[in-house]
Order: C-alpha cells, then structure tokens, then sequence
C-alpha cells in the first residue's frame, strides 16, 4: 500500500474517531503519539572537556516559572504553565486548542560539575544553561587496581 493511501486511510479514520467528543479524546489518546512528545522539555546537551551545554525549549513560560536544580550529578528542570483563559471565538465555540499547559519536568545525568560555576539565562523562549566540569583532580571517587 503507498504511503499516501496509508495516510489517506489513517486521517479518515481519525476525522472519524473526532466526530465524538469521547472518541475523539481516545483517538487523541491512542493516535497521536506527537502529543507526549510535544509536552516535553525539549533538549539539547552538548558537551567538550570543559562544560556542558545544555539548551531547552521553553516557549512562552516565563522564567519565574522555571525551576533548575543539581544535585547529585543530576540536573532537574520543571517549570509550569498556567492554564489559558480564553479558547473561543466571538460566539463561544471552540476553533483550536492545542496549546499545553500544566507541569514539564525533565532530568538529565550529567556527572563532575562545578556546581558554583552553573549559569543559566532565558532569551526568546530558550533556556541556555552553562555547566562547568570539576578538573579531574578534584573529581570524587578513586580508582581501584585489582590485586
């Protein structure tokens, strides 16, 4: 089967799922598999001898709703978006709503950071962090030779 008809029929089958408010969250539910995907922080870690750098997206949360913890060789991020007032038009009915909100929270294993150099900015919707690594000297930990 191409992979136009393949779509055609999952579409069909969808619209068909939404004509039920009840069906149409299931479907939502079983169907759309972006949609978990879409509430996550997303994230970009990179990383050299030096630093971590870590970018996530966090459009339209203001930073005051954001929270950054490390502890442990763990960073945790959460932030939360209230919920939004106004989803209808002029007559009350509902065109769209697929804007999310509620809690995110995301942690990311990232070992040997300096934790009094961590830095953190929030510009256009991007939440930029700077993680420096501990110089291997100060490293806990120790290596043991078998005997």
């Amino acid at each position: 089967m191409s992979l136009i008809m393949a779509n055609e029929l999952t579409n069909r089958f969808n619209n068909w799922m939404k004509q039920d408010d009840f069906f149409g969250n299931l479907g939502r539910s079983f169907f759309d598999f972006d949609n978990s995907v879409n509430r996550a922080l997303k994230t970009d870690v990179k990383e050299n001898d030096k630093v971590y750098a870590v970018q996530i997206d966090v459009p339209g949360i203001d930073k005051k709703d954001i929270t950054i913890d490390y502890r442990d060789g763990v960073l945790s991020v959460s932030a939360k978006r209230d919920s939004f007032s106004d989803k209808s038009d002029d007559e009350g009915n509902v065109i769209a709503s697929e804007r999310s909100y509620g809690r995110f929270a995301r942690q990311y294993s990232l070992p040997n950071v300096d934790e009094s150099g961590i830095k953190a900015k929030c510009d256009n919707g991007v939440l930029k962090l700077t993680l420096p690594k501990l110089a291997e000297e100060k490293v806990n930990g120790k290596h043991i030779e078998i005997e």
